[in-house]
């Protein structure tokens, strides 16, 4: 790979202005009654969301988090027409193998601020310099400091912009890719659209389903499973409608208010990785899980949410009976998760699942959540690969 070409230099400054119109927001809040349930039940809890918007106005420090993500290299080019974000942090030794990162929704690239040196250094860590990754990491179009698109994009189209980025952009010969949430469908239609430099890929969701037909129907295991997967979705996937059909209603609301946009994220972090628990704090550093709601209230709730008009399309996730994606695929799959890790035998329906672990703990943001697990894993999946 060589340097970025036709990439511009890019560091995060974000004006006085802005961060004293939060805080001033902040102290004006507006906070809504709650029903006698057990906090959580229906909604952000009351108590939570005010504690942490306290700690979001008065102690909360961006100027030191964009210190933080100002200290790996960064870069827009232009892909689909449009700038897109990506931090470049090369990686140690003689030929470290390029991997490209990639995020989902309620996230951002502030996921992976934390595994970025454990990965492109493992030297420093404790590790072999042998397994040092170049890490890349672009912003979905729309999330984060990537430019918006005009109309809602669908991640089979990201995917191909991801390809460009890698192949044309970086001048990779080959490379490796990993991605949870939308970054997991992402890297999936990656691996599936553009397979020819993309040696494996390692998901931590299963991005695309089989079509079940009368010739390959579903067997006990899968049923029993399916079953209980739906049950568990059941009473948290509403968003999906609400982001799919009318993202610019809920966007007004999410603009105006930094408490409003704060609980519409930060309740899919509790529902999707300590889901029931009535928690005073969740399982992710408090002034990262901050940042990321940052990425939100910098530029705006509403291209983030344009991805899941992709889901009106019912055949969007569902790889046709017949064809399947043959790149290398390893998963991760977390036992807290929003989705109940499906049996090999379903995943192996799309995928050439080659390796499969389900961590003992941990919810559906595997690298913000549980970094070491994460990364020692991805380490021993590529090493085949390099």
């Amino acid at each position: 790979m060589h340097d970025p070409i036709g990439a511009e230099p890019f560091k995060v400054a974000v004006p006085d202005a802005v961060l004293a119109d939060l805080k001033d927001r902040l102290a004006r809040t507006r906070w809504p009654i709650e029903a006698k349930a057990p906090p959580w039940t229906y909604g952000a809890s009351l108590v939570y969301m005010k504690d942490i918007c306290a700690y979001w106005r008065d102690k909360y420090d961006w100027r030191k988090a964009e210190r933080e993500i100002n200290r790996w290299p960064q870069y827009k080019v232009t892909l689909g027409g449009k700038k897109v974000h990506f931090i470049m942090e090369k990686g140690s030794g003689p030929n470290p193998t390029p991997l490209i990162l990639t995020h989902g929704w309620p996230g951002s690239f502030v996921e992976f601020l934390d595994i970025i040196e454990p990965l492109a250094h493992p030297e420093r860590h404790g590790g072999d310099v042998k397994d040092a990754f170049t890490v890349i990491i672009p912003s979905i179009p729309g999330y984060g400091f990537s430019e918006a698109p005009d109309v809602p994009i669908k991640p089979r189209a990201v995917a191909a912009l991801w390809a460009e980025l890698m192949t044309k952009v970086l001048g990779c010969e080959s490379y490796v890719a990993q991605g949870g949430d939308w970054g997991g469908i992402i890297t999936s239609w990656l691996a599936f659209d553009h397979p020819e430099k993309l040696k494996a890929i390692h998901c931590n969701i299963v991005g695309l389903f089989p079509e079940i037909t009368d010739a390959n129907p579903l067997d006990a295991e899968e049923l029993a499973w399916q079953e209980k997967n739906v049950a568990r979705r059941a009473t948290e996937i509403a968003y999906h409608m609400m982001n799919a059909t009318k993202p610019q209603t809920i966007a007004y609301g999410l603009q105006d208010s930094p408490s409003g946009c704060a609980a519409y994220i930060l309740e899919k972090f509790h529902g999707w990785t300590v889901h029931g628990q009535d928690v005073k704090d969740l399982p992710f550093d408090k002034d990262h899980l901050l940042t990321n709601v940052m990425m939100f209230w910098l530029n705006g709730s509403n291209a983030p949410a344009w991805l899941y008009n992709s889901f009106l399309d019912p055949k969007s996730r569902v790889m046709p009976a017949g064809q399947k994606i043959n790149v290398p695929t390893a998963m991760l799959l977390f036992p807290a998760d929003i989705a109940i890790p499906a049996p090999n035998q379903y995943i192996k329906r799309v995928y050439n699942l080659v390796r499969r672990n389900t961590a003992p703990r941990g919810g559906h943001f595997a690298a913000f959540e549980n970094g070491k697990l994460f990364v020692d894993d991805v380490r021993a999946y590529f090493r085949d690969y390099r």
